[in-house]
């Protein structure tokens, strides 16, 4: 079982930053960082409040590590081109030594559609994008120059130079519906997923559906799972909250077994997002310091 870690965009840099090493230093297997321009509401409405940019800061990344691996989680193909996406990623690849990993996703968040007046479009159009976006990011990545005419994108003899490092580089695809996961199967190298172990099974379950569906061997596709950490949080108040299925509380020996069933399932990393690991930098880098120390050398 392979750990990362993931910073809130909201952290100030040096904190990011310090995590990025710290993460570099300890072993941990990838840092992602999310791609969005404003906290979620769920709606139109806005908080205030510092989100910083994810094609900005993962380059720096970059620059103060030597080993960990480093991504998008995830970006989305209702925002950026698919030309646009491409050419980072094969520059980031080459910034990185080859530690790049490209996710993406369809998009979803309201508020950032409506405030910069992208269209998020009805999702099997958002999806239909996607579709093509991934197909156009492959071929830029791959080939030495790529042709395609769709519904939404329009090609010709198109170069994506530098190539990255990595051949193929890893696309992580981080979706739950049908016919993303099918897209999923076809395309990308790694999938994606929210949920403690309960709801995680049921969506891995559908992934390997997903890849059997189009004759695609499941286990060649790197899977990875986040969940909200709660260490020494008070399980049964945890369990009754509206986020019970997407996280996971108790002490470390609940904690050890939690990631044990991730395991079982078949999940080949877990991603620990900082966001309830504590309200100080320190605070933070104390929680994974114990993840490190005291509870993932104890997963079987």
């Amino acid at each position: 079982m392979l750990f990362s870690v993931w910073p809130n965009p909201s952290r100030p840099m040096n904190e990011v930053l310090d995590l990025a090493k710290m993460a570099d230093d300890d072993g941990w297997y990838c840092f992602w960082y999310a791609d969005h321009y404003m906290e979620n509401t769920g709606d139109e409405s806005l908080k205030p409040g510092p989100v910083h940019e994810c094609w900005t800061v993962l380059p720096a990344v970059a620059a103060v590590t030597q080993r960990v691996r480093l991504g998008p989680l995830v970006s989305p193909t209702s925002v950026h081109h698919p030309a646009l996406l491409a050419n980072r990623a094969g520059t980031l690849d080459q910034l990185s030594n080859g530690r790049f990993v490209l996710g993406l996703g369809a998009g979803w968040q309201i508020n950032e559609h409506a405030a910069y007046g992208i269209e998020l479009e009805a999702p099997g159009t958002r999806v239909g994008r996607f579709e093509e976006s991934i197909q156009i990011i492959e071929s830029l990545l791959a080939n030495d120059h790529t042709t395609f005419k769709g519904n939404f994108y329009e090609f010709t003899d198109a170069p994506c130079e530098p190539k990255p490092l990595q051949s193929p580089l890893p696309i992580a695809v981080g979706t739950g519906s049908p016919r993303m996961l099918k897209i999923t199967a076809r395309h990308a190298t790694d999938w994606n997923t929210w949920g403690a172990p309960e709801l995680a099974a049921e969506r891995h379950a559908d992934f390997v559906g997903a890849c059997e569906s189009v004759d695609v061997d499941a286990t060649a596709k790197h899977t990875s799972v986040q969940a909200m950490f709660f260490l020494d949080g008070d399980v049964d108040k945890i369990a009754a909250s509206p986020m019970a299925s997407r996280s996971i509380a108790g002490s470390n020996e609940q904690i050890i077994d939690a990631l044990g069933q991730y395991a079982a399932i078949g999940f080949k990393e877990v991603i620990v997002p900082d966001f309830t690991l504590g309200g100080t930098a320190e605070e933070r880098l104390d929680a994974y310091a114990r993840f490190r120390d005291d509870i993932i050398p104890n997963v079987d």
